[in-house]
């Protein structure tokens, strides 16, 4: 053997010692986050799977680089303070608190610490007491605010049906997000020369006799955004249709649920809002630097098998842009 190659299998050699003995860098491990969300229905829903998506998009994948714990707290306060309580012990990246009471449970519970907290579908978050601005929230949360446009509300059901005068509004006093948009709807329904007459129950167990008593008092039942209300949107629908009464709600995922129409936002775009803004955080921005945003555009929402019984039809302009259930 040459001098030559005895010297090239001994580098080749030395190269292949330090290569087995060299320890590969170690893999990032994946982020965390914990999601939970007040009650079950169709648009809270919607929100954490558009999120998921969202996150999935931006390259954080469930099983891969992402863990996702979830908790819901099945409509109760205190059970809602204990999931906070949880994921505070569980020190994930982010804490998604989606709707009002979830979203206040979790501020309340961490504070203003360093765990960065996003809130989705919140209609106020300021009189919730999440942030103090819009534009500059600061500290450690930020999110997702769901407002609902109530003049164009307002506006649409008029259009849909001009001859209304009486309308109400069936809501829970003791839900903040409802409850911080009926001085909008009293002064937008006065301004279009429409008469309220609210409805309030404050259990579900309630809500039967609050729509009973608006029957043959009303021209149409409008409902806000209302954790409680819109959980048992099945049962609402089926009792206004009953009583040919068109219902018209703020939140776009109970038309599927079987009311009449919607003008607001898709549940499903505000989770992709939700998610675009935790991949921030995820990737090292701090909550306080990302402003409150909303979903975006708005869309018509109609239920075609409402529509149906209560024998109305649509202006062509309303019908040429409605999304159907």
């Amino acid at each position: 053997m040459s001098k030559t190659t005895l010297v090239k299998n001994t580098l080749k050699t030395l190269l292949l010692s330090l290569l087995l003995t060299t320890p590969l860098p170690a893999e990032s491990p994946p982020k965390k986050i914990a999601i939970t969300q007040y009650v079950e229905h169709v648009s809270a829903d919607a929100v954490r799977r558009g999120l998921i998506e969202e996150l999935a998009r931006k390259g954080f994948k469930e099983g891969k680089n992402l863990t996702i714990v979830f908790e819901n707290a099945q409509g109760n306060a205190g059970t809602a303070g204990q999931i906070a309580r949880k994921f505070i012990g569980l020190n994930p990246d982010v804490i998604v608190g989606i709707t009002t009471p979830s979203a206040q449970a979790i501020v309340k519970a961490v504070g203003q610490g360093s765990l960065p907290i996003v809130f989705s579908a919140v209609t106020d978050p300021i009189k919730a007491g999440l942030v103090s601005s819009l534009t500059h929230p600061q500290g450690n949360v930020t999110g997702v605010t769901d407002a609902p446009p109530i003049k164009e509300q307002i506006a649409f059901l008029k259009n849909l049906l001009p001859k209304a005068h009486t309308i109400g509004v069936l809501y829970n006093p003791g839900d903040s997000g409802s409850a911080s948009s009926l001085e909008a709807i009293r002064k937008e329904a006065e301004r279009q020369s429409l008469k309220l007459i609210e409805a309030t129950p404050f259990k579900s167990s309630d809500i039967q006799a609050a729509i009973l008593q608006l029957v043959g008092k009303v021209d149409a039942i409008y409902v806000p955004l209302d954790n409680m209300i819109v959980s048992a949107m099945g049962s609402v629908s089926a009792l206004a249709l009953k009583h040919d009464l068109p219902l018209f709600v703020a939140d776009s995922g109970s038309v599927e649920a079987g009311a009449l129409a919607c003008l607001g936002y898709s549940y499903s775009q505000t989770g992709h809002k939700t998610g675009q803004i935790v991949s921030e955080i995820l990737r090292g921005k701090n909550p306080s630097e990302i402003p409150v945003a909303s979903p975006g555009r708005t869309d018509i929402f109609i239920n075609q098998d409402a529509l149906e019984k209560l024998g109305l039809s649509l202006p062509e302009a309303v019908r040429a842009q409605a999304h159907f259930y």
